[in-house]
């Protein structure tokens, strides 16, 4: 159970007299829990074997799964990197938090997940993919965290055998396939730490352009699938990505294993958005049918580009082997992280996203509300959509669709005429929720003639 307020203060006295003293921190079963946040980029919902992908296996992604509970309805908040990254850290929809394209900044007025936790005695890492955008943007070492280690433009995040990494704000030679690096960085922190809680938060840049893998894992997959040139085997690169990815997230696992703390860690495995058929991806995703069962993809609010593959993992609190059909949305992990650690975030902070840590120990469902997504850069167009239940409106240019994204993941049936309040409803509460954004944010799109 999370520790009482009074409990966090015994502990917290305690903890910091023995640093100062040189003592070790409470034993592991008696602290507040680690929390590891594992981010991968443009990872479809059809990319792992726990979904479903026959085509390669994901082991430990499978043993994560069966160790934990898969949800069959996370959310992403947005259909892209930087703009969903943000919402991750802040529990704040894009319209609030301000960060609505991908070259847009985090302002230095949010308050990230990793300073809230930070501010309860936690030791805090990025290791993997920063995404900054333009501008005066603030460092993550300025955001709350402790220490970081990886990508920190999107550009720099392109390169999965990178020649040079950052850590912290300094850059530093690399060497070796970016999984296996990020991997490698996450095991040294979490034995650093062994001895106090912490949050880890671990973003893969796999399988995000560029296409490319280490020579022995495309061997095991070349030939198996089609090819359009045999001699730069590129579907098979794809497959050889999350499958070394995968083993990545094994030796993390392994570590908390050796560390004894397995127990007494919240794992979290998802994606940023859905998988690409843009031109970097140079067709394998396509080719994999990666968001199948569902339509659309990356920089769309169809179900391919926010629907992500999911897990999470807390022995004795996550119940092993199951399946979940809770509806959680990636600002909920914000407040729900705080609320493993005994805490909530401060009013003042304006978390859109609800605690469901009931919801992921499968005690009860989230609580009943609206959803809301929106995606207007890049492009003269706009995509809007909310769901409630099982019912979605979504809006490409005006025009506007209700699905039932339970019976109808493929959103091919428009049921507006079936549920004609549910859909007027829908309509008026997502143009509320516009009214709400950041000023400068309410009708802004990017590319649009105004």
């Amino acid at each position: 159970m999370a520790m009482t307020r009074r409990e966090w203060l015994k502990w917290m006295s305690v903890a910091a007299g023995g640093a100062a003293l040189g003592h070790a921190f409470p034993r592991a079963a008696d602290r507040p829990p680690n929390i590891v946040m594992i981010l991968c980029d443009d990872l479809g919902w059809n990319d792992v074997s726990f979904t479903g992908r026959p085509a390669w296996r994901t082991p430990n992604l499978d043993r994560l799964a069966a160790q934990g509970t898969v949800y069959t309805r996370w959310y992403t908040a947005a259909p892209i990197c930087a703009p969903s990254r943000a919402c991750l850290l802040t529990g704040r929809y894009t319209i609030h938090n301000g960060v609505t394209t991908n070259g847009a900044d985090l302002p230095a007025s949010e308050v990230t997940i990793a300073r809230a936790l930070k501010d309860r005695g936690y030791a805090t890492a990025l290791v993997g993919k920063w995404h900054r955008g333009g501008g005066n943007w603030v460092h993550p070492l300025d955001r709350g965290f402790d220490q970081t280690y990886g990508y920190l433009t999107a550009r720099e995040a392109w390169e999965h055998f990178p020649k040079t990494l950052w850590r912290g704000k300094t850059e530093e030679p690399a060497s070796g396939f970016s999984s296996d690096i990020l991997s490698g960085e996450a095991i040294q922190f979490i034995d650093r730490n062994r001895t106090r809680p912490f949050f880890l938060y671990l973003a893969y840049i796999e399988p995000h352009l560029k296409i490319e893998a280490p020579p022995e894992d495309v061997a095991r997959f070349k030939g198996k699938f089609e090819e359009k040139d045999p001699a730069n085997p590129l579907n098979a690169t794809y497959a050889a990505m999350i499958t070394r990815l995968d083993a990545g997230v094994g030796r993390v696992m392994a570590a908390l294993d050796r560390a004894g703390l397995a127990d007494n860690t919240l794992v979290v495995f998802t994606s940023d958005n859905g998988a690409t058929f843009e031109v970097g991806n140079q067709g394998t995703a396509n080719f994999h049918d990666s968001n199948y069962p569902f339509a659309g993809q990356k920089r769309t609010l169809n179900e391919g580009g926010i629907r992500m593959p999911a897990l999470a993992r807390w022995p004795g609190r996550v119940p092993a082997g199951k399946k979940s059909a809770a509806v959680i949305h990636m600002t909920d992990l914000f407040p729900t992280f705080l609320a493993a650690a005994g805490a909530q975030p401060d009013p003042a902070w304006q978390v859109d996203g609800r605690n469901t840590l009931e919801a992921l120990e499968g005690k009860a469902q989230p609580p009943d509300r609206t959803l809301f997504w929106e995606w207007r850069a890049e492009g003269n167009y706009e995509w809007l959509a909310a769901m409630r239940g099982d019912l979605k409106l979504l809006s490409i240019n005006g025009a506007t669709f209700l699905y039932d994204v339970a019976r109808d993941p493929a959103e091919r049936r428009n049921v507006f005429a079936e549920y004609p309040e549910m859909y007027r409803r829908l309509q008026a509460e997502v143009k509320e929720w516009m009214a709400t954004a950041r000023p400068g944010l309410e009708q802004k799109a990017v590319g649009r003639k105004q």
